[in-house]
């Protein structure tokens, strides 16, 4: 490959990797056989896989992708429903039982508590499957614990937690793969088609880039009802203040299938601007080629409820520029997708009518999945001498793939964290009159006070990212 940008960042996130798994040693940092030794179902080449959250995500999506690969042990639960748990276990049991035609092939280990999870020196990896607040805590702590990690997007509640989370990981060498999974082939191509096209020059100079988003409804019942008995719910607040329980701000206690209340509820994240902005960005930082930094002005409005339980955004404009001189345009009246706009032309992408889970948005059937402005561009050939992104078949897969390989993987902490981070800073903007100036190097906004406070909140102890940050004292270096 020729062209110097590609290799410049593929050398970095390379190096990044090789460098901190060499110079940090973590107890019980996991040590995965190559399948030459033993062969490729020897116990000792399995990654032993611990799920931390059992709800509509791990349930459909993650455990259910993970479960496909031989090489994947899943042998541990933790959930603060013990309805779930125990479901959960059951589950996964049931899984192993069809597969393998022995009623009694695993017996998956429960807990009510994710930390004593992370303490059991026989689980190499752990997928994080939580609502969005707790996201940020389980993964340091995990990294921290040597275990490998797919944590499910936003990576933060705040630009601030999600920092100390890719500075940690990078300094423990584990291996990181954010659910970013718009980026492998499967089962949407063409994402990294449009990437490499826009990235070759296949539209000319390319200028905007047009991301369509959803948003959320209001609504939500307000009642204040009883704890179930099986929630531990001051757990499942974690970080966040203590509010009473309804369920609408929670999930159902009777389909674990379904979309949780909690994603619009602000209290545990951001709405749809990072529910799915931080998939559509994260696609338009590589094909801009901009995913190791971040916009430097931001400017957006958006509508927020004024009754119901939630409350997060609505309808919604923003525009962020970067230091490459590209435009940035979101809004919840652009089509669902990623729009890239150049002198020649335009390229159009999006995942068409196909959704992760049964509940999730998709783009419609009157949108193309892959579309542009001239028909011929799509089929434009890349040549040996341009620039071939990294190709992934699966997201889980090569989460997998490179824990046992030892290489870098598609969606590394600090790219993740700064498709996280573009989505926080056009929620503060949705927050703040004006037009911000962000110098993504130093992350803070330029000459801005009351915006700079929206990089962070208020952690309830014992929960929290500072709170275990500040108990290393500076045991990783």
């Amino acid at each position: 490959m020729n062209n110097s940008n590609e290799n410049s960042r593929r050398t970095f996130l390379k190096n990044t990797i090789k460098a901190t798994a060499g110079s940090v040693a973590l107890a019980g940092f996991p040590t995965i056989v190559p399948a030459s030794v033993f062969g490729k179902n020897a116990p000792s080449n399995k990654i032993n896989i611990g799920q931390i959250g059992i709800g509509r995500i791990a349930r459909t999506h993650d455990l259910a992708e993970t479960f496909k690969y031989d090489v994947a042990n899943i042998m541990a639960v933790a959930d603060v429903d013990r309805t779930r748990l125990q479901s959960g276990k059951q589950m996964i049991e049931g899984w192993y039982a069809k597969k393998t035609g022995k009623a009694n092939y695993i017996d998956v280990k429960i807990y009510d508590d994710y930390k004593a999870l992370l303490a059991n020196k026989d689980i190499d990896a752990v997928i994080i499957s939580t609502p969005d607040h707790w996201h940020a805590q389980p993964a340091i702590e995990a990294a921290l614990a040597g275990k490998h990690i797919y944590c499910q997007k936003p990576t933060s509640l705040t630009i601030e937690e999600g920092r100390q989370m890719s500075d940690i990981v990078r300094k423990s060498g584990v291996v990181f793969q954010l659910g970013s999974q718009q980026r492998s082939m499967n089962p949407w191509p063409q994402f990294k088609k449009a990437c490499e096209l826009v990235r070759n020059g296949r539209i000319g100079k390319l200028h905007t880039v047009r991301v369509g988003l959803p948003s959320d409804p209001a609504g939500g019942n307000t009642a204040e009802m009883p704890v179930p008995e099986n929630l531990n719910y001051d757990m499942w607040l974690g970080s966040t203040p203590y509010i009473y329980y309804t369920v609408d701000r929670v999930h159902s206690q009777t389909d674990p299938n379904s979309r949780g209340g909690w994603l619009r509820c602000e209290q545990f994240g951001a709405g749809m601007i990072t529910g799915w902005g931080v998939h559509h960005i994260d696609i338009a930082h590589w094909g801009m080629n901009t995913e190791l930094t971040g916009p430097i002005e931001i400017e957006a409005t958006a509508d927020f409820p004024t009754k119901g339980l939630w409350n997060v955004h609505g309808d919604y404009e923003a525009t962020m520029k970067y230091a490459n001189g590209v435009n940035m345009i979101l809004s919840s009246k652009n089509p669902n997708g990623i729009r890239f706009e150049g002198s020649d032309g335009w390229i159009f992408v999006t995942r068409g009518n196909v959704g992760v889970t049964a509940s999730d948005p998709t783009s419609g059937k009157s949108e193309k999945a892959f579309d542009a402005s001239n028909p011929s561009i799509l089929t434009s050939v890349i040549g040996p001498n341009e620039v071939h992104l990294y190709e992934s078949p699966e997201q889980h897969g090569n989460w997998l793939d490179c824990i046992q390989n030892k290489k870098p993987n598609i969606s590394p902490a600090e790219v993740a964290h700064r498709s996280c981070s573009a989505c926080l800073l056009v929620h503060a903007a949705m927050k703040t009159p004006g037009k911000l100036y962000w110098d993504p190097k130093k992350e803070v906004f330029k000459d801005n006070i009351e915006a700079n406070k929206l990089l962070s909140r208020p952690q309830r102890f014992p929960y929290g990212t500072n709170y275990v940050v500040k108990s290393q004292n500076g045991k990783v270096a």
